[in-house]
């Protein structure tokens, strides 16, 4: 690679810096010990975050102080905190209930389904964010509001998780129209404005598939009220869980044009009939 530039080294640092939320110390250590690539240091970055990261902290979280803001929020004859605790908790959050970044924290504590916390899963949550006060707990939102958009393995680990969380029911198989447009309107707008849904090139290696950065424009923010409404004209009863993992892959290697849609890979049917359907809507 070529000497980068001060003037280079500089940007590179305040847009680290922007979407991680770094300190410039912090942008500046790990753009230089990835020789300036940006993407290199990102990922180091979330894979070894440094111990001065917000929402952690040299001293351990402490699972008393957990548990009392637990109990806090829950109701007092109830042992799981509930719908009207998980708004006094995002209020204290400062974060709006249906903002995404309460996925990520859904899925950090464990959450079983809308709006319910267990002790257990709250305890592990916290403490393994390292946060035992609501200022840390602020912090530590913040910071995976950022990791969702921007991390791709850990928006896959949000995403995967959020079908089972869309569940109204025990024992369902899939989960409705409704309810899956919804929780997709809050993932797609979130990965696509970061990096966690940038468009890639899959190709086949063996029996592995190897994503490379593409260089073609790909899912565009509007297609994702096409595909509601294909879902809601076409969709049938519900979404399932096949669907909901594959549309992730779908998404993040789908041309703009939908020319390049393999109708003979093993994509299920509801995606293939979109792609179809599509063309004529963006053409």
């Amino acid at each position: 690679m070529s000497k980068v530039s001060k003037t280079q080294q500089d940007s590179l640092t305040a847009e680290f810096v922007s979407i991680t939320g770094s300190t410039t110390k912090d942008a500046q250590s790990y753009l230089k010990k990835a020789a300036w690539r940006l993407e290199v240091a990102m990922d180091a970055y979330y894979n070894n975050p440094p111990p001065t990261t917000a929402g952690s902290s040299s001293k351990v979280a402490d699972p008393q102080k957990i548990s009392a803001l637990f109990d806090k929020y829950k109701e007092p004859d109830e042992a799981d905190i509930g719908i009207d605790g998980t708004i006094k908790l995002c209020k204290d959050l400062a974060v709006e209930p249906e903002d995404v970044v309460m996925l990520a924290v859904a899925y950090e504590l464990k959450s079983p389904r809308v709006g319910e916390w267990t002790k257990e899963g709250w305890v592990e949550g916290w403490k393994k964010l390292n946060c035992d006060s609501i200022v840390q707990m602020r912090a530590a939102v913040g910071e995976l509001s950022t990791k969702l958009s921007n991390d791709t393995d850990y928006f896959r680990s949000v995403y995967n998780y959020t079908f089972d969380f869309a569940k109204t029911e025990t024992g369902q198989r899939s989960i409705s129209i409704e309810n899956a447009c919804a929780f997709w309107g809050l993932l797609l707008p979130a990965g696509l404005k970061g990096r966690a849904l940038q468009h890639m090139d899959a190709k086949a290696d063996g029996e592995e598939v190897v994503y490379t950065t593409s260089r073609e424009p790909g899912w565009k923010q509007e297609y994702n009220d096409l595909w509601f409404e294909y879902l809601n004209e076409k969709g049938g009863k519900g979404v399932s869980k096949d669907t909901w993992l594959m549309f992730f892959d779908f998404v993040r290697t789908i041309d703009d044009k939908f020319e390049k849609h393999d109708v003979e890979a093993a994509w299920p049917s509801a995606i293939d009939d979109f792609a179809v359907w599509v063309k004529s809507r963006i053409d």
